[in-house]
Formats: C-alpha cells, structure tokens, sequence
C-alpha cells in the first residue's frame, strides 16, 4: 500500500509542507487499523532487550517482531480491558514502560478509547509521582513489573489516591499483570466518535528551570510528525528507524511511533536500562537499522570514545534533537562514517520547528531553517522581529496562516493550553540569531544567556569551543556574579580519563578558547567536576549550577 501520509499532506517542490486535517480523526483507527486491515503482515515494531534491562522478567525471549495485524489486535484487547475496568473517555493513564513492546499497543489502547496517556519516566521520585497524579487526576498507572518501581508506584498512588494499578513483564502484589489477562477479551474495539481538539497525549516539560508544567496534545498531534519523520529523519517505506529515547518522554512520540507509522517505517525499540555503546552500535548493525536519531550526548560518546568503525553499516540518515550540537561532533561523524547529522528543534509543546530538512544543505553549527508549517521568526524584547544576526527569542506569530485557513494556534502539533502564549506569541523561551541565507543559529535559553561587560555571551559558543579539546569530555558554561563586569563566565568541566584538572589544565583551555574566539569570551573560572547536572531528558541544567554557585 502506498503511506498513508500522501493523504494527509501535500510537499512542493521547494520542500514546504500544507496538511490536511480530517474531521474526528484518531491514529489507532485510522492509521494502526488501516494498515493493519489492508497489509497485516507489514513490520510495525522490532524490540530487542538488551542485557541490561533483563532485570526483570518479560517474555521468554529477548527479541519480538510486531506487525500492524499484532499492534490493532492487541490495541483492542487492551481497550476492551481497560473498559471492563472503568476506564474511558478523557480518563488520564499514566505510562512507565521504558522501552518495552507493551508501550506501543497500550498507547493505542488508550487512543481507541478516547483516554489520555500520559508517558513518564522511571526516574520520577515519590514527590514527583504524587506530584504529577494529583495534578492531573489520574485514574490509573501501568509500569514494568519492577519490585523497586512497583514499590516507588504503590506509596505514591496510594498518597494521590489512584486505584488502578497494572504491570506488564511480571505480575507484583497489588497490581494486575495487563499483558497476562489481555487474551480474555475480545481483539475488536467498536471506533468511538472523538472530535480533533480532544486531548490524547499529557505530558510534563523535563524542567531546566522551575517546576514541571503540564502539556496536553489533541487528535491531530500525530498528523503534525508527519513533517518529523518525512522532511527530516528522511524515514522510507519498510524501513527501520531508531530514536534513542525512553517512552515517558515527547522525542518518543517523535521518533518512535506516529509520522515514522505514518510514512510505512518500522520502529526500532532498544531496550537497555544501562548504556552501552559497544552493545547498541552492534545492535544497530545486526538488526539493519537504517535511519538514526540520537540526542548530542549519545553522538559525543560514540566519537569521543572512538568507536565509529561500527554500527552504522546500514544507517542511511542521520539526525539529532534534544539540544544543540557541537560542530566538532559533527564533523567528525561525517568523517569517520559519511553520514551528515541533521539537527531539528522543537519542545515538548510542539513538533518540529526548526531543522536541517531533506534536501537543505546543511550549515554545521545552525540549528537548521524554520519549518513551512509554522514559521517561527526572532523577536526582540517587544516582540519585533530582528535584522539578521540580531539575537533575538523564537517565537511563532499566530497569524500565520495554513492550509484551509487555520491558525497557527490550532496548526497540528502544538500544546492545548496557553502557558506558553503571551499574546499573540508562542513564545520558545530560546534565544537565536537569523543569518541572511535564513539559518538560525542556537544562543541559549532566555536565561542562560550571560551579560558580561556589556555583551551578551552564548553559553553553547563556548560549550562548542571547548568540547573540541581532546581533554573534554562535556561541559557547561554558566555566568556568575562579578563586581566588575556583571557576571564572569565560568565552565564547569568533565574531563576525560587520563587528563588533570589543574591549573596547567585551566591555563590550556582558557588560551584554547582565545585563541578560538574572543578574549572576553574566555572563561574566567574553570570548575572541574565528574558529572553535569541534566534533566531527566538529559539536557543541561544550567540552573542547577547558578543557584549551587548562588548558595556559596
């Protein structure tokens, strides 16, 4: 069958995209089932546990092939057991799944339903569970039959008062074993009438600063990645792609489900608990990957650690999100494997909103060109926006325009609520410059941005700088106060193994960053430390090492 895409969006030849949104759409029926009834035996998911994650017992065997037919079968009989239980329409059911094959038929469950998943990771303490039930009322939580997970799941539904409790893997005192009761109830669930704008997917933003708030997703979220998987992973019919990410996580609804289902790829489901380059590169080689999606962090280890003389036999395209990217990686990437790595930027609020898209040449360092659906610009601080190379914030006007006339507020693909307008601005939080060719170039987040002696410096310029000295391993640069120049810029750095970080050190990678770029860019201090601080989602908390600074 042809992929069902080129019936929800139009591409011209300049690669700008228009979609087309029909009413009372839902990706379970429309998508998993309409494969699934005209080529059944098309692959949808391939799962491989790595020895890892074989903490916990799943299935007899380690690795699983799921096919359309498998993923709407499945998907119907969990619905129908979800149903006999209570749970329905616009009901909130937490997913802590990690990477294991259940994840993919349940998220579909609950989408045939008209219920609202809401993915989170396993990470989450006590506070952060309760936290999060309370919120947004949760009726359920289905997790890995972990004891410890379990355990963490139990105290905080009983805290928040949430009384369904079910695994998959392993069946746990006080919770259902899902996956062992699902074969009772029937493998067909009647379609429900659902209309766009009701809410399928909540998620909580990771939180580099403040306190996690809540995103919701409509029917129509899934069309928006459409453009994700199409224009920039460059995913084919009958491929494989591979995302790396957990499941409670927005780069998995990016990467590892609805445009890549959309366009006829198979999802490539990794499942480790414990990373292990060696091990997923081999992966990524046996099981014939052919197109890759990593965030920096995973990029930085594969070429720092020299190991890009494997794995990427069959990969045919390259991408990355998460945060910027240090051109040095790149570089050497393209080198060692002949593949290009292609950035994208978007939030857990959005889709894709900034890429180096299919068929764009790429300007290593830039954060790619704006995306045809939702035209984000740079403002300055009264939301006008800036000359070229002025720094300004990303935003997106609501004006803009798109196919039969929608705004940008109800474009598929961005956030229900409206924390993240102020007026007639979605306003990104991140702060960029425009070059004259249209390329936007990544400065740091709002607050980030450090004001010494009058500039205004990028953390991620230096970051970039610094992470080429063979002796870095990663690194954060931050402000702290200064009397004399308002704020200093200080790195905190992680070395690589064999390197010292003393005052030899410090003298060598402040005159590296001299001789690179501008003297008062240097860094002033140099702290050397054995981790940076990161989200949950792995993004650096530069917050976390102002207000330690701040409290000394």
């Amino acid at each position: 069958m042809t992929p069902l895409y080129t019936e929800f969006c139009d591409v011209d030849s300049r690669g700008n995209m228009t979609l087309h949104v029909p009413d009372g759409f839902n990706f379970a029926f429309d998508v998993v089932d309409r494969i699934a009834a005209e080529e059944p035996d098309k692959r949808a998911l391939v799962w491989v546990q790595d020895e890892s994650a074989a903490l916990y017992p799943v299935t007899e065997q380690h690795e699983r092939t799921l096919t359309f037919s498998d993923i709407s079968r499945l998907s119907s009989q969990t619905a129908n057991f979800f149903a006999a239980r209570g749970i329905g329409f616009g009901d909130r059911v937490m997913l802590i799944l990690k990477r294991h094959y259940s994840y993919w038929y349940i998220l579909a469950a609950l989408h045939k339903l008209g219920a609202v998943a809401m993915p989170a990771t396993y990470m989450l303490n006590h506070d952060d569970l309760v936290y999060r039930m309370k919120k947004t009322e949760a009726k359920a939580v289905v997790c890995l039959g972990e004891d410890g997970l379990c355990k963490k799941i139990r105290a905080a539904s009983e805290a928040a008062g949430v009384t369904g409790l079910y695994t998959v893997g392993n069946a746990v005192p006080g919770f259902e074993r899902l996956d062992a009761l699902i074969s009772e109830y029937p493998d067909t669930f009647p379609r429900i009438k659902n209309e766009n704008s009701d809410p399928i997917l909540l998620y909580f933003t990771s939180g580099t600063t403040g306190r996690p708030k809540i995103v919701i997703h409509d029917e129509t979220y899934p069309i928006g990645h459409i453009q994700t998987a199409l224009l920039w992973h460059n995913v084919r019919d009958n491929g494989l792609h591979l995302s790396v990410a957990d499941t409670g996580w927005a780069k998995s609804s990016w990467g590892k489900i609805y445009g890549q289902w959309f366009c006829g790829s198979a999802v490539f489901a990794y499942d480790f608990d414990a990373f292990s380059a060696v091990r997923m590169l081999d992966v990524i080689e046996r099981c014939g990957v052919t197109t890759f999606c990593a965030p920096p962090t995973i990029y930085r280890f594969f070429v720092k650690n020299d190991l890009l003389d494997r794995g990427f036999g069959h990969v045919e395209y390259a991408t990355t999100a998460g945060e910027a990217i240090n051109p040095e990686i790149v570089e050497t990437f393209l080198r060692k494997t002949g593949l290009q790595i292609h950035s994208g930027y978007g939030q857990t609020e959005s889709t894709l909103l900034v890429a180096d898209f299919v068929g764009v040449p790429v300007r290593v360092g830039s954060m790619g060109r704006p995306s045809s659906l939702y035209h984000p610009i740079v403002v300055d601080e009264f939301g006008v926006e800036c000359e070229d190379d002025e720094p300004g914030e990303i935003v997106l006007p609501a004006e803009g325009r798109y196919d039969s006339g929608l705004c940008v507020r109800s474009c598929p693909g961005l956030d229900l609520g409206d924390t993240v307008w102020d007026g007639d601005l979605y306003r990104t939080g991140d702060i960029a410059r425009r070059d004259r060719d249209g390329y936007l170039w990544f400065i740091g987040r709002v607050d980030d941005v450090i004001k010494s002696s009058g500039y205004r410096i990028s953390p991620f310029e230096i970051e970039s700088v610094l992470i080429e000295h063979p002796a870095v391993m990663e690194c954060a640069v931050t402000g702290i106060p200064d009397e004399k120049r308002g704020f200093a810029v200080k790195a905190t750095v992680v070395l690589r193994d064999g390197y010292r970080g003393d005052l030899a050190m410090t003298n060598e990678l402040r005159e590296f960053v001299r001789r690179r770029t501008a003297d008062y860019k240097a860094p002033r201090i140099i702290k050397y430390v054995d981790k940076i601080p990161r989200t949950f989602s792995g993004k650096i908390r530069h917050v976390e090492i102002r207000e330690s600074d701040a409290k000394k």
